[in-house]
């Protein structure tokens, strides 16, 4: 089986191949001059592509013969989670950026352009904006907003599996709360195979990361707002690129807040403990949205590579049930792995509507 996966991020594109077995990764960067120069994010497309086939013509993998070609899934009309075939629908609202713009967007346009050229089909995977959570998950508690479901659905649900197959188990037979600690935290109850609840991890919402401020108070926000005159785009900015670590003490990295940390820094050891604990405290909630019936707690992400953080959150969320660490994030494999299980008919592929 021979299969092409795509991944765009903001100024790289991470390509991979699979061939009978066989797996290549590799992440392309681009230069930012390059990027700012295109209009708009529908805009790269070509350049994206061109630079994929420079690739994949250098290492003699153009004419591999792939059965199918995936892409990251970007910003579609919220959906449940699976494997979807690229459609005119889909690419329409890729375009449009019907759920908000990030270059993710350009996953399923270029997986459709190989296809093309392949005359193959094109696939996305547990796109971010996955909605399988409860009616009673999203009040808010004010008329008209709604608490949202974006996330690190593919990863989240990808080590899910994993550990699911640890077990001898199937994903849909447990229950399991998976915390992604990266850039972002998104902290998810698997229930039975569907994510009935998760903090929005983009947006204002669950524990504080990196880079984003996670869960704030709303005086704490209107003061903000009237301090600096901000605009709507401004404090979206705010919360989600200038927020968590880097707002209290200027770094995006863990490994140098843990670094500050063993040098005795007092406010970053302050921010290390505060970080955690939102962390701890948003696992204890989704074991309570599960009636305590917790089959596993996993930790992902870059962050979890990190023993010291993760032996914390074990220490206080151990007696809710076994954790189990999966460090990093295997998406372009969990890509391809969606896939095949679609071409082997393990799993049903869906429609976009």
């Amino acid at each position: 089986m021979k299969i092409l996966a795509v991944n765009p991020g903001s100024t790289s594109t991470k390509v991979a191949v699979y061939i009978n077995g066989s797996f290549h990764e590799e992440t392309i960067v681009h230069d930012r001059e390059v990027i700012d120069r295109f209009d708009d994010i529908a805009s790269q497309k070509e350049f994206r592509f061109e630079v994929i086939s420079s690739w994949l013509k250098t290492n003699k993998w153009y004419d591999a013969g792939y059965d199918a070609v995936v892409g990251r899934g970007g910003l579609i009309k919220p959906v449940e989670g699976g494997v979807y075939e690229v459609n005119n629908r889909m690419l329409a609202d890729l375009k449009i950026g019907v759920s908000g713009q990030h270059a993710c967007n350009l996953g399923g346009t270029i997986a459709d352009m190989f296809a093309s050229v392949y005359g193959k089909k094109a696939y996305i995977v547990d796109p971010v904006v996955i909605d399988e959570m409860d009616a009673v998950a999203k009040f808010s508690g004010l008329e008209g907003i709604t608490r949202k479901s974006f996330f690190h659905a593919l990863n989240q649900k990808a080590v899910a599996r994993d550990v699911a197959k640890s077990l001898n188990k199937k994903y849909d037979a447990l229950n399991l709360i998976v915390a992604h600690l990266g850039g972002g935290i998104s902290v998810g109850a698997h229930k039975k195979g569907r994510v009935v609840d998760v903090n929005n991890a983009l947006a204002g919402d669950g524990p504080f990361a990196p880079e984003r401020a996670g869960g704030l108070p709303v005086d704490g926000i209107c003061e903000l707002i009237l301090q600096n005159n901000h605009t709507p785009s401004e404090l979206v900015n705010i919360v989600s690129k200038q927020g968590g670590l880097y707002s209290y003490l200027g770094i995006v990295e863990v490994k140098e807040l843990i670094k500050m940390h063993a040098q005795k820094d007092e406010k970053a050891t302050a921010v290390l403990d505060a970080m955690i604990y939102q962390i701890v405290k948003e696992i204890g909630a989704l074991s309570a949205v599960l009636q305590g019936d917790v089959d596993g707690i996993i930790l992902t992400g870059g962050i979890a590579f990190s023993e010291l953080v993760t032996q914390r959150i074990v220490e206080s969320v151990k007696f809710i049930a076994p954790v189990h660490i999966r460090p990093g994030g295997a998406e372009m494999m969990a890509l391809v792995k969606g896939v095949i299980r679609v071409l082997e008919g393990h799993e049903q592929v869906k429609e976009y509507i």
